[in-house]
């Protein structure tokens, strides 16, 4: 775990740092700078794009993560990798071609309910491939178990130029049109510099290019891992994609303010997932389901007591957070992102098992997962959205975590023999709930900084006492003793 929690550090600083700056940006500067119709536009356009992004880079982020350490020869890893930034051309240029032709309809389709999204339909397609082939260079630079720039480019340098460019429109500088175009140009450059990253790390040689010798294998799996992935990219966009078909625009922003809150507490396992997933598809390859089992069941130790912390914090203090946003429009959103952290807080607790499905044999299944997942939150977003509004769209991703994760965890523990929890669970759980319960209805009537400021350093101390007391984490023991001493 040593390289694991290393570069997990980093990641999660890196990551924090990216959310807070996403904070600013979500709850303060679009919430008073930028119209809610844009606001829900620039949000409506960045989930399609996630949407379309696995199907038009044919997975290869997967692809090179999966495979790249299975080759032992420089020359099939340089031809390897030279496959994965050449073969989603083959769907990129045929789609760019459709695209062209059927523009005006498509547009006319997304548009239908909210007309300001017509004349950005292109927008779409450039930013998809800009973040698809960002994913591909990100997974390049990870696979030499380099992960802490990327992330950085990741999480960060995308939110300081949306800070940057939001002021910008709080001066006058752009109008919220120009915004949108800006935001795009942001994407691309983005992928640009991890390009340049990717290539410092490792530049293949193209002198002796030809296609790598499981090419069959190679494109079986990412066959599988696209139709996956955009099914996987759906249950996690579609919807902010579906409530402009519904609903007015600006209900997305509503819902987009209370998803992002809820979405901090997935911050340990995005730095987690950055270097955990090319070890866990290293030991795969290896056959060493000893060191996968052991970081399984760590890692839904260790995400599960930070990201309950979290959990409880953003939740015990969500009524003052939206008196800071002082935007009454938007505190729709404050039971979403209650339901929204119980979903994020049950995905924590899966630990690697994403990570398991995809790089081991039975990568095949998780298709199958991801297509009923997807089926299942589109038809229960079409039925809750119309009775519950946005608070349906929470509720219908909550069920669908929920489900299919049993499902996953009771599939790898018949196919490997492994699951990810135990007695130390519950405890956690138990600690979570109670100290929810205390602390949920806890009401000072004073400055609502101030109460969040008392709120979470009490909770902190309490909950950071217990898990270092009962010694429910032998991995954040180790790095508490290290620190603070015995």
């Amino acid at each position: 775990m040593g390289v694991v929690l290393q570069q997990s550090f980093k990641n999660t600083l890196i990551i924090f740092f990216g959310f807070a700056i996403g904070g600013i940006n979500v709850l303060f500067l679009y919430t008073h700078f930028l119209d809610a119709e844009y606001f829900g536009l620039i949000t409506f356009l960045l989930s399609t794009a996630n949407i379309l992004m696995p199907l038009l880079v044919f997975g290869m982020q997967h692809t090179i993560v999966k495979f790249f350490s299975s080759y032992t020869e420089k020359v099939d890893q340089d031809n390897f990798l030279l496959s994965a930034i050449i073969l989603p051309l083959f769907i990129i240029l045929p789609l760019s071609f459709i695209g062209v032709l059927f523009y005006d309809y498509t547009a006319e389709i997304l548009s239908k309910e909210n007309l300001i999204i017509k004349k950005y339909t292109y927008l779409i397609f450039f930013i998809s491939i800009s973040m698809g082939y960002f994913e591909v260079f990100y997974a390049w630079s990870k696979v030499q178990m380099q992960s802490v720039f990327g992330n950085f480019i990741r999480e960060v340098f995308a939110r300081i130029c949306v800070l940057i460019l939001l002021l910008a429109v709080y001066f006058k500088w752009l109008s919220n049109e120009q915004f949108v175009y800006a935001v795009a140009l942001v994407y691309f450059i983005r992928m640009l510099i991890m390009k340049l990253y990717a290539f410092k790390l490792y530049f293949p040689k193209v002198d002796r290019f030809s296609l790598p010798n499981n090419f069959r294998e190679i494109l079986s799996f990412s066959f599988y891992i696209i139709l996956a992935g955009s099914a996987g990219s759906i249950l996690l966009e579609i919807d902010k994609f579906m409530i402009p078909q519904m609903e007015k625009i600006a209900q997305v922003a509503y819902y987009s303010v209370g998803v992002y809150i809820a979405s901090v507490i997935a911050i340990p396992s995005r730095a987690l997932q950055q270097i955990a997933n090319p070890i866990t598809a290293k030991e795969l390859n290896n056959n060493n389901l000893a060191e996968v089992e052991i970081l399984y069941k760590k890692s839904s130790i260790n995400l599960l007591i930070v990201g309950g912390l979290f959990f409880l914090l953003i939740n015990v203090n969500i009524h003052e957070l939206y008196q800071l946003i002082n935007k009454p429009e938007y505190t729709v959103g404050i039971y979403i992102v209650l339901i929204i952290s119980i979903s994020e807080l049950f995905k924590l607790s899966l630990g690697t098992n994403g990570a398991i499905l995809t790089n081991s044999k039975y990568y095949k299944m998780l298709f199958y997962f991801s297509i009923a997942m997807a089926v299942s939150v589109i038809v229960l977003n079409r039925v809750l959205i119309q009775v519950l509004g946005i608070e349906g769209a929470a509720l219908a991703t909550l069920l669908v975590v929920l489900v299919f994760g049993v499902i996953k965890i009771v599939y790898v523990k018949n196919k490997l023999k492994m699951q990810p929890y135990s007695k130390k669970t519950k405890i956690i759980l138990g600690i979570i709930g109670l100290l929810f319960a205390a602390f949920y209805f806890l009401n000072f009537n004073i400055h609502p900084l101030l109460s969040i400021l008392i709120k979470s350093v009490l909770l902190t101390a309490i909950f950071s006492y217990l898990m270092i007391k009962l010694k429910l984490s032998e991995d954040i023991n180790i790095l508490f003793n290290k620190y603070f001493g015995k």
